[in-house]
């Protein structure tokens, strides 16, 4: 019979963690830090730079865009919604119409793709 080992839960001081914030502050690394005093979560770190720190330390994406860039870009992506719609129908209406060539094949067995380029009109 196996026995349950309770978890146990860290509690870091206020003041640790302004220590650990500020040797992050100071140039150290977040896995190194991390790992230096045995501390298991990976974004424990990063929140308590959030919470005590300062925020610039944390990775951002900012985006400057124009009012015409932002127009652009929702009219291209309403382009794109609508052409993906538009190819969704084409391939439907192809598919419906080779279920009914081969239907019409089946019927008067006769190959009408075959058939058909044979009776074009030659220039």
């Amino acid at each position: 019979m196996m026995t349950i080992q309770p978890k146990t839960k860290v509690r870091y001081s206020i003041s640790f963690k302004q220590m650990v914030v500020q040797e992050i502050e100071q140039g150290a690394n977040f896995d190194f830090t991390r790992k230096k005093y045995g501390i298991n979560g990976t974004v424990t770190i990063q929140r308590w730079v959030k919470l005590f720190g300062k925020d610039h330390l944390l990775n951002k994406i900012v985006r400057i865009q124009t009012m015409t860039e932002t127009d652009r870009l929702k009219s291209l992506e309403e382009e794109n919604k609508k052409l993906k719609l538009a190819l969704a129908d084409a391939y439907l209406a192809k598919t419906c119409l080779e279920g009914v060539i081969e239907a019409a094949n089946k019927e008067y067995k006769v190959d009408l793709k075959k058939n058909f380029g044979d009776q074009l009109p030659k220039k």
